[in-house]
């Protein structure tokens, strides 16, 4: 199963490159996403859309260590209730034991957090258990900066770590990431990790603590080459309908090659494409807040009759008629 992340753990992308003369619309044309999942924190982003999207911003900025960069922009408080959550702890220890017990539930799927103890330090390490290829490196970065600022939290603002783990291969490479970091860098590291004084473990949150809960909505598991397809959909559809050979792009696969996959489940393309635009309409139509023209429009129809015949296909009646009963009910509830 591929991993997933929020689309809130792209931090203030945007921010960073347009800071040094990029443009943020080029990164997203150049990995073909739609730049509106700036705008939607919580959907569910493919874990290797993510790497392609720091391996682009890396690329249109010049920067050969843009994850690590983009990580002294994030704050973990940003990255959705999960990042507040983990920073409500009593302590860092629960801090990282939250984390760890709950990342993949609620911030990023196939990704392994891990603490051991060496001797008089703590060494917390983040590990990506998706292949990756093209902007590993940069969200090993990235992901590596989200468990320093996590530490820093508690430890203050002046902290740097005893040691960073980095999977760069050479000392020049270390030696430009200490400089990015303030501290010293191991190359050649597995995985990436932040060393630091195991006695930090005790410190307290400089923060007024909820009671212990949940870290936001769980992150949906995409099971299978239908929900994959569905996740795909579901981020295609933010500027139109997806096509066919877009979705088998993403998944590493050839048009031919994912029809024969979604046979094998017995659904089709069209059928899970069509499930996907069903729920967004209906959800879209009973809040009775966007026209209909324009929900036509945001699904990608060429007009509101060609999106009122496939509504009628999906439900047997029309969106003004759901429309319609649904503003009737919310009249009837008890104010």
């Amino acid at each position: 199963m591929r991993g997933y992340t929020r689309a809130s753990a792209l931090g203030p992308i945007a921010e960073v490159v347009e800071g040094r003369g990029g443009s943020i619309e080029r990164v997203f044309r150049s990995v073909d996403l739609p730049l509106a999942l700036l705008d939607n924190p919580e959907m569910a982003l493919p874990l290797q859309e993510q790497f392609r999207l720091l391996s682009a911003a890396g690329r249109e900025t010049g920067d050969a260590f843009f994850g690590a960069t983009l990580g002294r922009e994030v704050k973990a408080a940003k990255l959705s209730d999960f990042g507040r959550w983990i920073g409500e702890a009593p302590t860092l220890a629960g801090s990282i034991d939250r984390a760890n017990r709950c990342l993949n539930r609620y911030l990023q799927t196939a990704t392994d957090l891990t603490l051991r103890v060496r001797g008089d330090r703590a060494c917390w390490s983040i590990g990506f258990l998706d292949p990756g290829g093209d902007g590993r490196f940069q969200n090993e970065l990235l992901g590596v900066s989200y468990l320093i600022d996590a530490v820093r939290f508690y430890a203050g603002p002046g902290w740097r770590p005893a040691m960073v783990h980095a999977t760069c291969a050479g000392r020049a490479e270390a030696a430009a990431l200490e400089r990015v970091f303030g501290a010293p860098v191991r190359h050649g590291a597995r995985v990436s990790a932040v060393e630091f004084d195991l006695s930090l473990l005790a410190a307290p949150g400089p923060q007024t603590r909820r009671a212990e809960g949940g870290g936001g909505p769980e992150l949906p598991l995409a099971r299978g080459p239908a929900g994959e397809v569905a996740a795909l959909a579901a981020i295609a559809l933010l500027e139109g309908q997806p096509r066919i050979d877009w979705a088998a792009g993403k998944l590493g696969m050839s048009r031919r090659s994912l029809q024969r996959v979604l046979d094998r489940e017995g659904v089709s393309f069209r059928g899970v494409l069509d499930g996907m635009l069903r729920d967004r309409a209906l959800e879209m139509v009973r809040a009775g807040v966007v026209p209909l023209t324009d929900i036509a429009q945001r699904l990608g129809y060429s007009d509101a009759a060609h999106f009122s015949r496939a509504f009628r296909r999906w439900t047997g009646t029309t969106p003004s008629e759901v429309r319609a009963r649904a503003a009737a009910g919310r009249l009837r509830r008890p104010q």
